[in-house]
């Protein structure tokens, strides 16, 4: 018989983000998965410092939490980085620089992601923060939630693409309208009787409003959100593991060199509830 010890959690600040010192191979036993899932879904955020999970170790852990998703190739770890040798996307992932939420275009968006640093930039820059919608959407007034709860709001990757080129050429712009676009609810409500905010880039504009009330309706929505009390910066080392439940936290990269060689790998937990 083995024994696990026990988790040390630190909450990082009042509405969002802990902090979890763990031995690894605990974690990677699933012992802790219950105790983990549970303070996902309560903090939003869960920093691992300096854990150093090989990638084999990463998705074992994955694992333990639920549903490993992999990517459009079958591949179960995704290089994070604008290096285009290393990641033939990267300019794909030039909207991580903007507030989102990951799996928009998917009938049921990934329950959470989990990025450990690999490389990080020599001259600074690229941390990521993170913003709790859960919290934010409580602290609306009454008379704000009953004017946003039954608003739906169309999504799609092609407005992303206009926050980072906002003059693409026609190839460009054909092939992310291609992808499609959305209708989402602009509340969602979750079957644990939760309610989170659906926004960020890929909001184009609100089902019925006009369009600059809508758009304004927006912006005044992620300020709200994004204000200090609902958000964690993470200041990367070499080795942490963060994971985040993308299922109210919407996060963006801050900015940094494409050459830098900045790399995070990530692994997903597959998504067990549509947006509703």
């Amino acid at each position: 018989m083995t024994t696990s010890t026990a988790l040390t959690t630190c909450d990082i600040s009042l509405r969002i983000g802990t902090e979890i010192r763990a031995d690894k191979a605990d974690l990677l036993s699933g012992d802790h998965a219950g105790a983990l899932r549970e303070l996902l879904e309560l903090r939003g955020v869960l920093v691992f410092p300096q854990i150093g999970f090989t990638d084999e170790e990463q998705v074992a852990f994955t694992e333990t939490l639920g549903t490993l998703a992999t990517e459009r190739k079958g591949e179960k770890v995704y290089n994070v980085t604008l290096d285009t040798t290393v990641n033939k996307q990267a300019d794909y992932l030039k909207g991580s620089l903007y507030w989102h939420l990951d799996g928009t275009m998917n009938e049921v968006p990934i329950l959470a992601s989990l990025l450990s640093s690999k490389v990080l930039p020599s001259d600074g820059g690229g941390d990521t923060e993170f913003c709790n919608t859960y919290a934010a959407y409580d602290d609306l007034s009454e008379e704000d939630k009953a004017a946003i709860d039954d608003l739906r709001v169309v999504h799609s990757t092609w407005t992303t693409l206009m926050y980072y080129e906002p003059e693409p050429d026609l190839k460009t712009l054909q092939a992310m309208m291609a992808i499609g676009e959305r209708e989402l609810p602009l509340v969602w409500r979750h079957r644990s009787g939760r309610k989170s905010l659906v926004l960020g880039c890929t909001a184009g504009h609100v089902v019925g409003m006009d369009r600059r009330a809508g758009t304004e309706l927006l912006v005044r929505l992620r300020e709200h959100c994004t204000q200090p009390q609902f958000v964690y910066r993470h200041q990367w080392s070499v080795g942490d593991l963060v994971i985040w439940d993308n299922t109210g936290t919407l996060h963006r990269a801050r900015p940094y060199n494409a050459d830098s060689g900045r790399l995070l790998n990530r692994t997903k937990l597959q998504g067990e509830e549509p947006f509703a």
